[in-house]
């Protein structure tokens, strides 16, 4: 009987052990390709959707190379092959973080209405004119979706509006240049007379540019500002648009330091 038990334990060992590689493998592919996605398309090696697609794929490989690995570790811990248990619980730590980033990004995007251009003038968005060109070759182009995607915005981002300060526009448009930069946006025009600032951002992992036009004129009470944030790719910003405007407003409303 005991030698039966050996028997038994051995060949679970050997599974684990089989089981182990196999994850190991699998969460190793998927945390590399991850690790490539961003930097690859911002060094230019790889587009913007060969880049959401190698970070997909591993995103996916990551939730594959978790099966085996759990298996692993509960036919390890029976077989009391602590080798294996030790190699497929860092495949699971290894796949499930790989993982992690597309689980994040798939639940920013249901939560999110899939929508690339955001203004707080659904009516009339301030328009870009020294980012026209690179907008107008980009594959989101540099024309406004009109009503339908208002309404859209209107049902998912109700509370963005514009903003009104109590400072005349030439005082206004100092503090929204400063706060522009002050949140690391590249500024391309900064036209005080027509109250336009254009800038740029860039999305952290993949580097991937949206564009930002904000309008100042004058209000019965100061200023009314006014922001448009639009992606150069994608149908879907996941909501960064919408946060960045919200930011930026945030901002500019605080009460500056005496």
């Amino acid at each position: 009987m005991a030698e039966r038990g050996g028997d038994r334990r051995a060949r679970r060992a050997r599974r684990a052990a089989s089981l182990t590689i196999v994850a190991l493998a699998l969460a190793a592919l998927s945390g590399l390709g991850v690790a490539l996605s961003g930097p690859g398309h911002r060094l230019g090696f790889l587009g913007a959707r060969w880049a959401l697609g190698v970070f997909a794929l591993a995103g996916l490989v990551g939730l594959a190379a978790a099966v085996p690995a759990a298996w692993a570790i509960a036919l390890a811990l029976t077989a009391r092959a602590w080798r294996s248990v030790a190699g497929s619980a860092l495949a699971l730590l290894v796949a499930l973080a790989a993982a992690a980033p597309l689980l994040a990004m798939v639940r920013a995007g249901a939560a999110a209405p899939v929508l690339h251009d955001i203004t707080t003038d659904t009516e009339s968005p301030p328009p870009f004119v020294a980012l026209r060109a690179p907008r107008a070759a980009s594959e989101n182009g540099v024309a406004y979706g009109g009503a339908a995607v208002a309404a859209q915005q209107k049902r998912g981002y109700p509370d963005l509006t514009p903003l009104a300060l109590a400072l005349p526009p030439e005082h206004a448009f100092p503090r929204v240049e400063a706060a522009a930069r002050a949140m690391g946006w590249r500024v391309v025009a900064a036209v005080p007379a027509e109250g336009r600032l254009e800038a740029s951002d860039t999305t952290r992992w993949f580097g991937f540019t949206d564009d930002i036009v904000v309008r100042v004129r004058p209000a019965p009470n100061g200023s009314r500002i006014d922001v448009r944030s639009a992606s150069r790719v994608g149908r879907s910003d996941l909501g960064v648009n919408a946060r960045r405007i919200h930011a930026f407003l945030a901002a500019l409303s605080a009460p500056t330091p005496r």
